[in-house]
């Protein structure tokens, strides 16, 4: 399909099934509601590769790299702003601002994207079966996906266990002060431009070894959470901070294998991603009731540890190869 309606039509979609949540009168609509936004509120990973498209080859990084803050700061500013709102004018508020605002983002995109239509004469189902086949024959994106799971389920399992945390003793944070937790993410935020024009310079490998290394390495000062908010936030930014450039450094990774690809790549590569990220809030509930945080912080550094494992294997085998 053409990129811009595509986009478009996602984001306009996605507003209306916001509108669906904000009016639920029954747990079964907010549910149904949530689903479905959560089906098309996939925009922004037809709007990444697209971005990458359109970008010249030596500044690709660079543009993936503010794209994806856009979609990091996102994410983040929206626990500040659904805490914040919630506690200010109910939980419906955040639902009708958030379609308004979605909205807003497609009206925009048919204005200013230009047009772009790339089709490759396939079939949708000879475009999945391509996908799978380029996923089964190239090592390359199957480590960076085993990679961006591991990385985004520790992610999703810290931010989970993390409400469990500040909102019980000795914290007893308020749900508003919890959200603003989410303003200390915003240095990844800031990080990922940075990853982005270093990968422009060749130096992609190494951002990836490094970031997986802190990922890894901030989960000790997270679990001294318990003790104080101190090294709690310092271990949340350095997270952060890793995760996001982990995650430009594996896109600029798959996408400098086949232009022509990209979108299908991206779409692989993606697909593990949010299926680690959907694996992470169960299996930080788990550890936190069997172990507390304790038992999140092991999950979490496990986790991160495998993910820094498979770039070094990755590595080795590119070596011998």
């Amino acid at each position: 399909m053409e990129r811009r309606r595509l986009s478009v039509g996602l984001l306009a979609a996605t507003s209306v099934f916001l509108l669906v949540s904000a009016s639920a009168q029954s747990g079964a609509l907010l549910l149904a509601g949530t689903a479905l936004t959560a089906l098309t509120s996939v925009a922004a990973q037809v709007v990444v590769p697209y971005a990458a498209t359109l970008a010249a080859p030596g500044e690709r990084g660079r543009v993936v790299g503010t794209v994806m803050t856009g979609l990091l700061l996102g994410g983040l500013l929206a626990r500040t702003a659904a805490g914040t709102v919630s506690a200010l004018g109910g939980w419906r508020t955040i639902y009708w601002l958030n379609a308004i605002l979605v909205a807003a983002a497609a009206v925009l995109l048919r204005r200013f994207l230009p047009r772009l239509h790339t089709p490759l004469g396939l079939s949708y189902p000879a475009l999945l079966g391509s996908t799978l086949a380029m996923f089964r024959h190239e090592p390359l994106p199957r480590w960076r996906a085993g990679i961006g799971a591991l990385s985004f389920a520790a992610f999703s399992a810290l931010w989970t266990a993390l409400t469990f945390l500040l909102t019980g003793p000795p914290y007893g944070w308020h749900e508003a002060a919890v959200g603003a937790l989410g303003l200390a993410g915003i240095a990844g935020a800031l990080a990922t431009p940075i990853a982005g024009r270093l990968a422009d310079r060749g130096r992609v490998q190494q951002v990836s070894g490094i970031a997986a290394a802190l990922l890894t390495l901030s989960w000790p000062l997270i679990a001294a959470g318990t003790l104080s908010p101190v090294p709690l936030i310092a271990g949340v930014v350095l997270f952060t901070v890793a995760q996001q450039a982990l995650l430009n450094a594996g896109q600029n990774v798959i996408y400098a294998l086949a232009p022509e690809s990209r979108n299908r790549l991206n779409s692989a590569l993606m697909t593990a991603f949010f299926l680690g990220g959907a694996a992470g809030p169960p299996l930080a509930s788990l550890a936190w009731t069997h172990a507390g945080w304790s038992g999140v912080s092991l999950l979490g550094g496990t986790l991160s540890a495998a993910a820094l494992t498979l770039w070094v294997l990755e590595r080795l085998r590119a070596k011998h190869h």
